[in-house]
């Protein structure tokens, strides 16, 4: 473990940058965001509103800032599984250094129910297939 296997890129927008120059703290969250949902497309298949799971936590530690123009690349894995609970894992990385790390913690959730579910074994076993575990 501790490979990442599914990349997004991200384009900075400027309207992504703060009155210090550059991203503000708050983006990196919408940029881990947008990894989640293309690695839950790509890996688990369908559209999130589809795929039925929520985020429950997440954890950002910052390590450097980007700047605009920068190439912004999040690289994706999953670890491990719970009953319902699927933990991510994410590195932001601007111009091939790292920014920032993060952990997410996605939810199988039924809306109908309102209430949490376990993960499908469909999704078990396509997340442990793309993650080669």
């Amino acid at each position: 473990m501790g490979k990442f296997d599914h990349e997004t890129e991200i384009a900075v927008r400027f309207r992504d940058i703060d009155a210090m120059g550059h991203v503000n703290n708050a983006v990196f969250s919408t940029y881990v965001e947008q990894a989640r949902v293309e690695y839950l497309a790509d890996v688990v298949g369908g559209e999130v509103p589809d795929v039925g799971a929520v985020l429950a936590d997440l954890h950002i530690d910052f390590e450097r800032p980007i700047e605009y123009g920068e190439s912004v690349v999040v690289h994706t894995r999953v670890d491990e599984l719970g009953a319902a609970s699927i933990p991510v894992v994410h590195e932001v990385r601007a111009d091939g250094d790292r920014a920032a790390t993060a952990e997410a913690l996605m939810v199988a959730y039924d809306s109908d129910a309102g209430e949490s579910r376990p993960i499908p074994e469909t999704w078990r076993e396509r997340i442990r297939a793309h993650e080669g575990w």
